[in-house]
């Protein structure tokens, strides 16, 4: 049936890297969990000692080394006027 889902497509993760533009101090990486619409289901972070993606490449191979981007970095500007950068990710299944 049309807007049915199936196991495979039931979630996603990405990762997501920021710009520290207005100055929080607050350098982190988001992994996010969403379901096949695209809604929010859990997500964590864990910090980076610079903006952009090759920070978030860096730490991310260091804190969760079962943990692989799956595409390129995309990226973004909210609305407020924040870059962002966000890439598909997956677990390694070996």
């Amino acid at each position: 049936m049309a807007g049915e889902h199936t196991p495979d497509d039931a979630c996603r993760m990405t990762l997501t890297c920021y710009n520290d533009t207005f100055g929080y101090r607050w350098r982190h990486v988001d992994l996010f969990t969403r379901d096949a619409d695209g809604r929010e289901l859990n997500w964590v972070h864990w910090s980076v000692p610079a903006d952009g993606p090759d920070a978030a490449d860096a730490v991310t191979a260091r804190v969760e080394p079962g943990l692989r981007r799956t595409s390129g970095w995309r990226h973004g500007v909210s609305a407020a006027g924040m870059d962002y950068w966000e890439a598909d990710a997956a677990w390694d299944e070996s």
